[in-house]
């Protein structure tokens, strides 16, 4: 017997629109954020690992080779470069990947 009026009715469905319309957004942030972190933790990694592998190798071959700290900074220097390309040929696939999107 009790009808809702239909100002109600419409305003119930504006308020739902409303909010399957905000929540997209709170997650987008959130997935934005993630993947800043991901990507910024997969480019520090790679410079990093770069470097402590050449000088690791440096370092085990100087010992081996006994040529005090010669072979150290040139494969520290090496590992350098193969982590800076490392990083490019990352950053240029997302580039990639983002203007296929």
């Amino acid at each position: 017997m009790n009808k809702i009026p239909d100002d109600v009715e419409e305003m119930a469905k504006r308020i739902k629109n409303f909010k399957s319309a905000t929540r997209p957004n709170a997650e987008n942030k959130e997935k934005k954020f993630v993947y800043a972190y991901q990507t910024g933790s997969r480019i520090a990694t790679e410079l990093v690992s770069g470097v402590l592998v050449g000088a690791g190798l440096g370092y085990f071959l100087d010992k081996f080779a006994g040529t005090a700290p010669a072979l150290l900074i040139i494969f520290l220097i090496l590992g350098g470069a193969a982590g800076f390309l490392n990083v490019y040929r990352f950053v240029k696939k997302e580039d990639q990947r983002k203007e296929e999107n």
